[in-house]
């Protein structure tokens, strides 16, 4: 699957207040709050702003190229395919010759508000953080305002930049897990 993803986040957020203002809002709870894990990797060559990730969703795995054009909400282009296995896909890749840069952990809750597909994200080391993804712009932007969240308050940039905020050079973690 590949297309534009519209995606804002809304940072330093209190996942159990958000979780309360989704359903509020007639959301509904899709998941569980679930540990994902991810590898990434650069792509051949290595361009500034796409790189490959396999990741683990805890209901599935993934692999997909996500290409940064600008910090814009429709600003990212993802192209993805489910995998059978993270191990494999894991090992696949590396007898092609990528190594891993890294390898990532994060919880993610997921709800839905009409079409609109909702994750509030927990890394380690950054607060949590809420993610509106939707079909197009304008979707984004009412839904956070059904949520009570100012469009200035949003931001589109990824979750590298995301972690610069807090000090933190993401890129120069090799292995980023929960305590």
């Amino acid at each position: 699957m590949a297309g534009i993803e519209y995606e804002a986040k809304a940072l330093d957020v209190d996942p159990a207040m958000i979780a309360r203002r989704i359903i509020g809002a007639g959301g509904v709870r899709r998941a569980e709050t679930r540990l994902m894990r991810r590898y990434v990797y650069d792509t051949v060559p290595a361009v500034q702003g796409r790189w490959v990730r396999l990741r683990d969703t805890g209901a599935g795995t993934t692999l997909c190229v996500k290409q940064i054009a600008t910090d814009a909400v429709d600003g990212t282009h993802e192209t993805e395919v489910a995998v059978d296995s993270f191990e494999e896909a894991g090992e696949l890749l590396g007898l092609i010759g990528l190594t891993p840069r890294g390898y990532q952990e994060n919880r993610r809750t997921s709800y839905t508000l009409g079409e609109v597909r909702l994750e509030i994200d927990e890394w380690p080391r950054i607060p949590p953080y809420l993610e509106i993804e939707a079909d197009d712009a304008t979707q984004v932007w009412d839904t956070a305002a059904a949520l009570g969240i100012d469009r200035e308050r949003l931001t589109s940039i990824n979750t590298t930049k995301v972690y610069a905020l807090y000090g933190i050079d993401l890129d120069a973690i090799a292995d980023l897990r929960f305590a």
